[in-house]
């Protein structure tokens, strides 16, 4: 890492410089006749080394503001009724792109909530990273390859020489974020925005992510913009808090302020959601619903000229087990451990070894005519729902596609009812939901539409990935809630992918915990949780037991 810049001298007591200073903003989207006001007339500053978060519940308008900022969002579909964003004194709201170019991903940078919708599927990662250090540095390939190797190994990317050369689809969720995180401190910036920066991050990974941005920040006196629903989070990592709520800034104060008087009656509501409970255990008579035995998922490494294959990427390496009706299976692991690959493989989405059999049918080999009828019984629900969602889609649209398929409903109305219905029961039953676009709903409502869209059909099995992972606390606890009601009234089974252990807990029966493509430990989740038996298994029980160490603010041993 080059040396940091040398700090401004500062007297004992002396208040840093304002960085970035955000007054009476407002952004409003429009379409047809209509007009959405998603933010309204929030002021907070940021100061040099300081870190504020932004937090409140999907939709409150917490990443509009981030991109606001950096004036990213789709004018003039949207707009600034009212406002000023000043960096450094200078005025950005309305300034001409050169000055936007020079401050983006330079002087103030971005972490995306979606990496996958925010790197390039066609571009390398090295040629991602690379682009931004030649744009703002000017450095030659050398020089530039040799920094995109510094920061994938500190941001904690491995075998980083041999994922140089990959693309985004080849890395698993959490390898993608931390590229992102790469692309954004590599020429390190006075301000970092970091939107949900640990969402797609098991718990180990979380707690380094964590740990490098705050070492990044003293060392370089960046400052953070933190936009988060994790209040675990926000503990650890800010200085200040804005809680946010319906495009409003309800509450505004140091941290521990927050955390120990909450003064507003929805901040209060935050600090006390979470999931609870646990799953109803699967019916006396559950018939199996979906079995496997040594599955595997080998992908092929081509080397040399003529792409001979020299070896094999054991994703997922003879993997058995048995889903029934009403029962929940959880699947847990570090990013990269095979977790959703093994998902694709049980719903015959990726080509694999070994025996599948759904409702006693063996179905390993199909044909995708073959499988077409099933397609209704099986579903899934993708870790990102932007990447998922068509943007020329509407939402009624999204949801409607699977019922014309299967030819689900008696005409449009009858149609209708069923998606309102549907989208009623994951929270989205605002007016004029079924005629907007996925761009005009935050990343936690875009996932409720994609659990809308597997619901609707009524499915047996339905692959989780990872379904909770863009949600607030509180929409946390309803989303389990509503899984776990779903399932004693249709006997759903499911097989659930989750990094956060808590959420894995409150829905799960029976869990796997993965490493390296293979099961290294299997039983009910009582017995995961309370006894682990192998090392690896209890590292990760560990390392979510310190995470919740430090969100409450007790030490456990």
């Amino acid at each position: 890492m080059p040396s940091p810049p040398t700090p401004l001298p500062q007297t004992p007591g002396q208040i840093p410089p304002v960085l970035l200073s955000v007054e009476d903003l407002a952004v409003e989207f429009r379409s047809g006749d209509r007009h959405v006001q998603a933010v309204r007339g929030i002021s907070f500053d940021l100061a040099a080394g300081e870190t504020v978060a932004l937090v409140g519940e999907s939709g409150s308008g917490k990443s509009v503001s981030a991109l606001s900022i950096l004036q990213l969002l789709p004018y003039p579909v949207a707009r600034h009724p009212s406002g000023s964003i000043r960096f450094k004194g200078a005025e950005l709201v309305g300034a001409p792109e050169p000055v936007l170019r020079q401050v983006r991903g330079d002087r103030i940078a971005m972490v995306f909530q979606e990496p996958m919708t925010s790197l390039n599927p066609l571009h390398s990662v090295e040629r991602q990273i690379n682009e931004t250090l030649t744009l703002h540095k000017g450095l030659g390939r050398t020089a530039a390859r040799a920094r995109t190797l510094e920061l994938l190994r500190l941001v904690g990317l491995g075998d980083a020489e041999n994922r140089l050369g990959a693309f985004p689809h080849e890395l698993s969720g959490g390898q993608r974020q931390r590229v992102m995180i790469a692309m954004a401190l590599a020429n390190e910036p006075d301000i970092l925005i970091a939107d949900e920066p640990t969402t797609a991050l098991d718990v180990t990974i979380q707690a380094q992510i964590l740990a490098l941005l705050k070492d990044l920040q003293r060392r370089f006196g960046m400052a953070l913009l933190l936009i988060t629903h994790d209040l675990g989070i926000v503990r650890k990592m800010a200085d200040r808090v804005c809680v946010m709520s319906h495009g409003r800034i309800v509450e505004q104060a140091a941290v521990e302020a927050v955390f120990a008087a909450p003064q507003h009656p929805y901040t209060r509501q935050l600090l006390e959601a979470e999931p609870k409970g646990n799953p109803a255990p699967p019916p006396a008579d559950a018939a199996e619903v979906l079995a496997a035995d040594d599955v595997k998922v080998h992908f092929p490494i081509k080397q040399g000229i003529l792409r001979r294959t020299v070896d094999y990427i054991r994703a997922v390496d003879g993997i058995s087990l048995r889903v029934r009706e009403g029962h929940t299976l959880g699947v847990v692991g570090e990013s990269g451990s095979g977790k959703t690959t093994l998902g694709l493989a049980l719903l015959r989405l990726t080509a694999s070894q070994g025996a599948i059999r759904f409702d006693g049918t063996a179905i390993q080999g199909w044909q995708s005519r073959q499988m077409r009828p099933l397609r209704r019984q099986m579903q899934v629900v993708f870790q990102d729902p932007y990447g998922s969602l068509s943007p020329r889609l509407t939402v009624g649209q999204i949801v409607e596609e699977g019922l014309r398929i299967h030819r689900i409903g008696r005409g449009r109305s009858e149609r209708e009812a069923l998606i309102l219905s549907t989208l009623s029961e994951v929270g989205l039953d605002e007016p004029g939901v079924l005629d907007r676009y996925p761009h005009e709903f935050s990343g936690g409502q875009r996932q409720r539409i994609a659990i809308a869209r597997a619901l609707v059909l009524k499915p047996r099995f339905v692959v989780l990935d990872e379904p909770t992972s863009a949600l607030d606390m509180s929409v946390q606890a309803q989303i389990v809630d509503l899984l776990r009601e779903l399932q004693v009234r249709h006997r759903l089974a499911y097989l659930f992918i989750s990094h956060d252990l808590k959420v894995v807990r409150a829905l799960s029966n029976d869990v796997i915990v993965m490493k390296n493509g293979r099961v290294v430990e299997a039983g009910p989740t009582s017995q995961i949780f309370e006894a682990p038996r192998q090392d690896y298994t209890k590292a990760l029980i560990a390392a979510a037991l310190n995470l919740e160490a430090i969100e409450t603010g007790v030490v456990r041993t």
